[in-house]
């Protein structure tokens, strides 16, 4: 089973417009969707609807829009009450694929709420293969909360702790791999985010048309003592390092439809074919297969398993 830990879930609103987006204008929609979303949310949904075993911790109160669209789903979840609606992410899509994203800063968690988020997410994780910590911090809580997390689960459970993946960004993802006890065993950043871990912040754009440095500079954070790193490279795929190698794949062209989400998938799509036993090549392949097909769909849409196309990843080692 995989657990995953959405601090700060949001009901994501996109709107497809029929032409380019066009600053202070009045603009009719395309089409228009809403679903469950933040990381954790939609790599739960990318997991249920492939049939795997999956349950999203989150605040919210429990006939909140953002959980009822759960049930509809059939994503099972644990929740924590809030009182207050969860926020609303708004994304328009435009015709070639280009995304603009307003995110709301979410509603703030005291000191208390963190400790039973927590609480909460060390009960659901007992028989958990994986736990996700995924997306933003909400405000009111520090940025090294997901190393307190790690720590704490680890304290608990012992030898029974799950592997630990994160996908978030800024401090949030600085001070999650700067905490030993709460380090991660994989993390998920894009070119940007790994320039930034690395302290070289303005080397992004040279990351992702740059293979060779991109693995090079994932290897850094591998010495530090994460045991693999799943750098996404937009639509030049993604390199997956770990202590024993390093290996870039790329899937064949695909009409973007929205990237929101996308990543969110990629990381599923890994944490499927690591269920199933694969090889780390084929868990990197399906996760750009997933990301991909997640990229071709409208919205927030998660793929299944049948909608990915792994044949169509090719999947090559990178020297170091």
């Amino acid at each position: 089973m995989i657990v995953t830990l959405t601090a700060n879930p949001s009901l994501d609103r996109t709107v497809e417009l029929p032409s380019p987006l066009k600053r202070g204008a009045v603009m009719r929609a395309e089409r228009t969707a809403q679903d469950s979303g933040g990381k954790g949310v939609n790599i739960a949904r990318a997991l249920k609807v492939s049939g795997f075993e999956t349950v999203a911790v989150l605040p919210g109160d429990d006939e909140d829009p953002v959980l009822q669209g759960l049930r509809d789903e059939g994503v099972p979840f644990t929740n924590m009450p809030i009182g207050t609606s969860i926020r609303s992410n708004i994304t328009v899509v435009e015709p070639d694929g280009t995304t603009t994203k307003l995110n709301a800063p979410g509603e703030p968690l005291n000191g208390v709420a963190q400790q039973e988020l927590t609480r909460l997410l060390i009960q659901e994780t007992h028989d958990a293969s994986w736990l996700v910590l995924a997306g933003s911090l909400p405000p009111g809580v520090q940025s090294d909360y997901y190393s307190v997390v790690g720590r704490a689960l680890r304290e608990a459970l012992g030898e029974n702790a799950p592997l630990i993946a994160v996908d978030t960004s800024g401090h949030a993802l600085r001070d999650a791999v700067n905490g030993q006890d709460g380090m991660p065993n994989l993390i998920k950043p894009n070119s940007e985010e790994l320039a930034e871990l690395v302290g070289r912040p303005d080397d992004w754009e040279e990351l992702e048309g740059n293979i060779e440095l991109t693995a090079r500079t994932a290897q850094e954070l591998v010495s530090r003592g994460i045991d693999t790193v799943l750098a996404t490279l937009g639509g030049e795929g993604a390199v997956l390092v770990n202590k024993d190698g390093a290996w870039h794949a790329k899937h064949e062209p695909v009409h973007v439809r929205s990237t929101v989400g996308a990543g969110d998938c990629s990381l599923a799509g890994y944490l499927i074919a690591h269920e199933q036993g694969k090889t780390v090549e084929e868990c990197l392949m399906q996760a750009v297969a997933h990301g991909s097909a997640a990229a071709s769909l409208a919205g927030t849409q998660v793929p299944t398993l049948g909608q990915t196309a792994p044949e169509k990843v090719t999947v090559s080692p990178v020297i170091l």
